[in-house]
């Protein structure tokens, strides 16, 4: 089978309108954007053009976006950052068990220095329950983080309702969204954040680069410490090669909110999944509110990463761990209450702006051929 790439939730490719952004950045405009003269001074105007795109997508004002190396900093910057700064008014922090990594690690690491965590559970397809977020605050919850749509299974989580909660009682709220920029509509107005992180490489930027909303008059420690870069949220010499990049992603992802062609051929993907499989296949995570891009299903019977095997050449994930020769299913389809012997036959396709029809009709028919044959 040739190559297929159909993991864009991991990774994108750079799109080539982003190369041509980045092009004059790789050998000339290599000025300090911090020094005054002549050199720096397109350097500086360059960054400060990015940061106007990225607002625009965000629909917040430049002076609202930091940059950062990517969805990570990102995420510890919001939660560290807000532990610090407000450890004098409280130490709880509320969030999902569905949570990448990304956050859920700072939130442990913070557990370390005195905070107190509360991670909700979700119900079956994946979504928190508003109310369960109104029920755990407490008298010294000072920071609520739900991202905005999954990475394995594409739920996406009622922000704009669990943001009225937290708005209400003066708490801060961020959102992870790096699955989302992009994707789905994400101004921070509706959403009602105040604080977004975003990763470029989700975007069709390259990776190393991300930014962080941060509504005006909200106050968070800074995670780099040093001079007064990006007006003093993050120290260190501005990366005005990959700054320009996400600018250049982020106005090119105008074009591409909710991706229609993309949801109308995920769904003809499932529809041939079905009609191949029947009842032997599942789909995880929300039926509707759900990423365009993203199918998650469980083949029964089988095991996720010995489907990938077979599907030679076909790119996308399992979303399961494989430690000494042993298969551990996804935290996330656990935590959403998926059978164990559901949820180790999973695979997570997620589908881009270069995914065809072609594509999906030749990975149909590779797993036309693992039905056939039956699991190993």
């Amino acid at each position: 089978m040739a190559r297929i790439y159909l993991d864009f939730n991991a990774s994108t490719p750079i799109a080539p309108e982003v190369v041509e952004a980045m092009r004059p950045f790789l050998a000339d405009n290599y000025g300090n954007p911090s020094s005054s003269h002549w050199a720096g001074s397109p350097a500086k105007e360059a960054v400060e053009h990015a940061r106007d795109q990225v607002a625009a997508l965000l629909g917040c004002s430049p002076e609202e976006i930091v940059f950062t190396s990517g969805g990570t900093e990102s995420n510890n910057h919001a939660i560290k950052g807000a532990f610090f700064c407000l450890s004098n008014r409280g130490n709880h922090i509320i969030t999902s068990q569905v949570e990448h990594p990304a956050t859920l690690q700072p939130c442990r690491f913070v557990e370390k220095l005195g905070a107190k965590v509360t991670y909700l559970p979700v119900d079956r397809a994946g979504r928190v329950d508003p109310d369960e977020v109104y029920k755990a605050i407490t008298g010294k919850t000072i920071l609520v983080t739900i991202m905005h749509a999954n990475n394995e299974v594409g739920t996406v989580q009622p922000i704009a309702e669990i943001a009225r909660i937290t708005r209400e009682r003066n708490i801060l709220f961020h959102t992870d969204a790096a699955q989302s920029v992009g994707k789905i509509a994400t101004n921070v107005e509706d959403l009602g954040v105040d604080i977004l992180s975003l990763a470029g490489h989700k975007v069709y930027a390259p990776k190393g680069v991300g930014a962080l909303y941060i509504r005006k008059g909200v106050q968070i420690e800074p995670l780099m410490h040093g001079a007064g870069h990006e007006r003093g949220q993050r120290a260190g010499t501005e990366n005005v090669l990959l700054d320009v990049a996400l600018g250049a992603a982020c106005e090119l992802a105008h074009s591409w909110i909710e991706m229609p062609a993309v949801r109308e051929l995920r769904d003809r993907f499932w529809e041939m999944l079905q009609e191949l499989f029947e009842v032997r296949v599942v789909l995880n995570g929300h039926p509707t509110q759900r990423l365009p891009n993203t199918l998650n299903v469980s083949f029964l019977g089988h095991l996720g990463h010995e489907i990938l095997a077979r599907l030679d050449g076909v790119a996308a994930s399992t979303g399961s761990a494989c430690h000494s020769g042993k298969v551990k299913a996804s935290e996330v389809l656990q935590a959403m209450g998926v059978p164990l012997e559901v949820a180790m036959g999973a695979v997570r396709f997620s589908l881009g702006r270069t995914t065809s029809t072609d594509q999906i009709r030749a990975v149909i028919a590779g797993l036309k051929r693992i039905r056939d044959v039956g699991p190993r």
